[in-house]
């Protein structure tokens, strides 16, 4: 079943006026590029002179203006998309076996601003991590991405870069953040070609001007999938503006909703081959369509096995960052040694993981679970602990990581397992029901304490969403004027997570709010 969520009949109308299932010659005829009608309702326009519907059946011209009007610019809006954490699986799934990933409800968000049809530059802005450029349209190498032979449509699957394509925003990349420490341009330099390699790929030269501002409260180099969520946010938003996306509405089958997800997740996916090279393709895949998804890949040279769970429940998550700094692949070369020196005891371990990942998943899917239920809660909670200390005895926990554990038991708020690679970075918490606030509080001033940073979050939420045009609905006396408009300087000016999250937030910290819509698919 389908379903959109916090439906509002206006905003929704004007989305689904702009969702054309089109080529690329759509976007011209809608006229994106500022150079369409009016779509004036009494009469037409031939040659600059407009008539006014009839008067005893004869047109009467109006006077001739001095210049032709401007068409409306796309108004701003915005698409967010959330970060993911792996429950269940961790390190064996790099050994051919399963693992579950879910979405968490931090999100980053991405402000689209068009700009006059004067202005013919497109601009990254993301301050969280000091990044501004802008480029010239018309100076982007658009005959190279659009030569017959390397042409890309929306619809298309690509499963690999062009090395040609690459070559040819080489000049455009390296120009990026040339003053910044080389770890930072580094960050900004990836996140310039990824950006230019699908703008290039979708757009053609006629695109608007624009201006790509984004925000997130999820950690950066946490494992939380930060690149992904930014990879989906840039692809919703690029083929939004295509109006090569029908919905989210009311009315959307559910197959054509898992085809919009999948266009996404697509073009997602091109986003993050520039900045990974060879990913498995799981982030972005969580990110786009929420809720969670069991994953394997027993063949390295070919993409892993996935399965949405479209049914995942959300549940309330506790997630600690332990500030301290890991690598993936050293945690992962770790468990490789000690499984070539004594490999059918460490295969035993790999293989225990896999049944915990798969019990999980039968838990969860059964009928039976209820996520208010406390007994429910424990099966997966017990299951959790039973993960973390297989993933111990391979050696890749960390002190940090036991403190959490540590602190969390004494108090009885939950069942805590690493996430991710370990070695440092996140633990997640199942919560208990009905844990006193005071309990809460009292472990937030510990952990606060020792350096730690603590969020109080979901699992298994929405995945990608649109806010159009970008104004919301608080429950404030400006909602009976429509809402509050998300301007570019509110935007920039929210400081730090909460105040991105009280601003344009999902959820906001007052619920789920009105003007949000997701792509909602359940089996």
């Amino acid at each position: 079943m389908y379903r959109v969520h916090n439906a509002t009949k206006n905003a929704m109308t004007q989305l689904i006026s702009n969702g054309v299932n089109g080529h690329h010659d759509d976007y011209d005829r809608l006229t994106l590029n500022g150079h369409g009608t009016n779509g004036l309702s009494n009469g037409t326009t031939t040659n600059g002179t407009a008539t006014n519907g009839e008067t005893n059946g004869k047109t009467t011209p109006r006077k001739r203006l001095d210049r032709k009007k401007s068409s409306p610019m796309m108004p701003a809006f915005m698409v967010s998309a959330p970060g993911k954490v792996i429950v269940f699986g961790e390190h064996a799934v790099v050994h051919g076996k399963a693992a579950i990933a879910a979405a968490i409800s931090l999100r980053s968000y991405l402000l689209v601003t068009s700009l006059s049809k004067s202005k013919r530059t497109v601009t990254l802005t993301f301050p969280d991590i000091d990044f501004n450029h802008s480029w010239n349209i018309d100076e982007l190498p658009w005959a190279t991405f659009q030569h017959p032979s390397k042409k890309k449509y929306y619809y298309d699957l690509v499963t690999s870069l062009d090395p040609d394509l690459v070559a040819a925003i080489q000049p455009l990349v390296k120009d990026v953040s040339p003053d910044k420490p080389a770890d930072l341009r580094k960050v900004h330099q990836n996140s310039a070609g990824s950006f230019l390699y699908m703008f290039l790929s979708l757009g053609n030269q006629s695109f608007p001007g624009c201006q790509y501002t984004l925000r997130s409260t999820i950690p950066i180099g946490a494992g939380l999938g930060s690149s992904a969520t930014i990879a989906v946010c840039m692809s919703a938003a690029l083929l939004l503006q295509l109006r090569t996306l029908s919905g989210p509405h009311p009315d959307q089958p559910p197959e054509e909703a898992r085809v919009q997800i999948e266009r996404i997740n697509r073009w997602a996916f091109v986003y993050e081959m520039f900045i990974h090279g060879n990913p498995s393709g799981v982030d972005n895949t969580v990110s786009t369509q929420g809720k969670a998804v069991m994953f394997q890949r027993t063949d390295y040279t070919r993409p892993p096995a996935v399965k949405p769970l479209w049914d995942f429940p959300e549940l309330p998550l506790l997630l600690v960052d332990t500030k301290t700094a890991k690598s993936t692949a050293h945690e992962v070369e770790k468990v490789r040694k000690l499984k070539d020196a004594h490999p059918k005891l460490v295969g035993s371990i790999l293989d225990a993981v896999d049944k915990v990942t798969h019990s999980a998943s039968d838990v969860i899917e059964h009928d039976d679970f209820d996520t208010d239920c406390e007994e429910s809660l424990r099966r997966v909670g017990e299951l959790m602990n039973i993960n973390h200390g297989l993933l111990v005895s391979l050696g890749v926990s960390h002190p940090r990581l036991e403190r959490v554990r540590e602190l969390v038991d004494h108090e009885g708020i939950g069942w805590t397992k690493l996430t991710g690679a370990g070695g440092g970075g996140c633990s997640i918490t199942l919560l208990r029901p009905g844990v006193p606030r005071e309990k809460l509080d009292k472990l937030e001033r510990q952990l606060d304490e020792e350096g730690y940073e603590k969020f109080e979050t979901t699992l298994g939420g929405d995945g990608v969403g649109v806010l159009w045009p970008a104004v919301l609905k608080n429950g404030m006396d400006e909602d009976d004027e429509g809402g509050m408009e998300i301007d570019l300087e509110k935007f920039l000016n929210a400081e730090g997570n909460e105040g991105v999250e009280r601003l344009v937030g999902v959820h906001g910290g007052v619920g789920e709010r009105e003007g949000w819509k997701f792509w909602r698919v359940e089996s």
